[in-house]
């Protein structure tokens, strides 16, 4: 196997270990309460301590790689993982599970920022498109696969195992990062911005946890608002605060880049259909179709197939008409899809059903790959740390956003019709208005430049830019 797709294999099963874990907790949660002695719902507090652990050490992971190197980094992350997954297999108390929830969302905010900008050093140019592929099915493949799989691993196993088979995933890619990584880093003399770590981790905290919890009824609405709005001024804080200082530890000045601005603000509205998608699906068949969870994901698992299918395809589809072309189409086939959702009623065909959602996640991978690609096009190599931890600082709240609008949205059909139980009629205005917002992202798209990622799909070189130079 070649050296470039070896080291995008190694960051994509890392990144699959984090993006499957978010989710793959969801259909176990009684069986781990009842283990430990706690409620189901005193236990949602593993989930959101793993978005908040998130949210609060993604903004630090450019400036920890370009200080002690990426590769040393990605290793410590999953490492970091590991050891609280094996925390959370061990633990016999609610303060335990949570506590290593917390040290799998530390090594989850490092690997995720920090594994693609290992990738992006180690591969050329040219060859980015190809790896991207693989680094872009986790996004689509672990949010799906993860309740089918711990409802399996719960049914026919024991909980444990939903984390313990973290830990030889986790040493194999600590050993393959060491053999095939190479440890390259950009030397740096900035001092690390702790006070806008502060701001930008209590704003992405509030507004990661508040959003993705605003649809589930975990909490009051005060509390939801309050957590909304406290994270909105204290982001709001951290915008003031990084205009004053040499560098910010999220630094939105890339956003003078046309490629990068692109893929910031449009993927941020396409991942809110996305986002939406793995919350609003399960919701659907289990209680508009009566489906089990087991049952429930194998079903949305068709939309991973689809994902995988696509990775042959990009690089030729990319090259043969360009990222902008792409980028806008693919936007609105995907958002076609994504409201296709809107007309699954009992009684449709379930061959339907699993075809749309396979064709959809063909699109939707082939839209984040190209996404994710673009977003580096223009970034010179001494920023690309800081690009990378603001684009997942964006991933995470464009998601959380999907999810609390979808679940909105649902409540108000349900408020509108004065009903206290949720059935299928309920849920089409949610896709509809999730879909819609992903294709807005088209109008994006539709500004970049005609040669916009040339260089990445095989043309002529990009020229350096004035905004992309580094600040002084």
């Amino acid at each position: 196997m070649r050296r470039d797709r070896l080291v995008a294999l190694i960051v994509a099963v890392a990144l699959f270990m984090e993006n499957l874990d978010s989710t793959v907790i969801a259909t176990s949660l009684p069986a781990i309460a009842a283990d430990i002695g706690t409620s189901p719902l005193a236990l949602k507090l593993a989930v959101t301590s793993y978005l908040l652990s998130l949210a609060v050490f993604i903004p630090m992971s450019g400036w920890t790689a370009d200080r002690f190197g990426g590769r040393t980094v990605f290793r410590v992350a999953i490492a970091v993982f590991v050891l609280g997954s094996i925390g959370c297999a061990a633990s016999s108390s609610l303060t335990d599970f949570v506590v290593a929830r917390i040290v799998q969302g530390m090594g989850g905010a490092m690997m995720t920022p920090v594994g693609r900008l290992v990738l992006i050093r180690s591969v050329d140019k040219r060859a980015l498109i190809d790896a991207m592929a693989w680094v872009s099915m986790p996004a689509l493949v672990g949010p799906v696969m993860g309740p089918p799989l711990g409802g399996f691993i719960t049914t026919y196993a024991s909980w444990h195992w939903i984390f313990l088979i973290n830990v030889p995933m986790g040493l194999l890619g600590i050993l393959l990062a060491t053999r095939y990584i190479e440890d390259v880093r950009i030397r740096t003399s900035d001092r690390f911005d702790l006070i806008g770590m502060l701001l930008a981790g209590a704003g992405i905290a509030g507004m990661a946890f508040g959003l993705s919890v605003a649809g589930l009824n975990y909490l009051p609405r005060s509390a939801v608002a309050g957590l909304v709005i406290g994270g909105a001024c204290s982001f709001a804080a951290y915008l003031i605060h990084a205009r004053r200082v040499p560098a910010p530890v999220l630094d939105f000045s890339l956003l003078a880049l046309p490629t990068f601005r692109a893929s910031f603000i449009g993927g941020f509205l396409f991942r809110v259909g996305v986002g939406a998608l793995p919350f609003l699906l399960p919701l659907l068949l289990q209680l508009g179709f009566k489906l089990n969870p087991f049952e429930s994901g194998l079903i949305t698992f068709s939309a991973a197939v689809g994902a995988l299918t696509m990775k042959a395809p990009a690089a030729s589809i990319l090259k043969r008409f360009g990222f902008r072309s792409v980028l806008t189409v693919n936007a609105l086939l995907s958002a076609v899809f994504i409201a296709a959702c809107a007309g699954f009623f009992p009684g449709v065909p379930f061959t339907l059903i699993v075809a749309v959602l396979l064709v959809g996640g063909f699109f939707r991978s082939l839209q984040f790959t190209s996404i994710n690609a673009m977003a580096y096009a223009e970034v010179r190599p001494e920023r690309l740390s800081r690009a990378t931890s603001l684009a997942a600082v964006g991933q995470q709240l464009s998601l959380s956003t999907g999810v609390a609008l979808g679940g909105a949205v649902v409540e108000i059909v349900l408020r509108l019709k004065s009903a206290s139980t949720i059935d299928a009629t309920d849920f089409p205005p949610a896709f509809l208005v999730v879909a819609a917002i992903s294709g807005a992202s088209a109008l994006l798209f539709r500004q970049l430049p005609p040669d916009a990622g040339s260089e990445l799909a095989g043309g002529a070189s990009l020229p350096a830019t004035r905004a992309d130079q580094p600040p002084r």
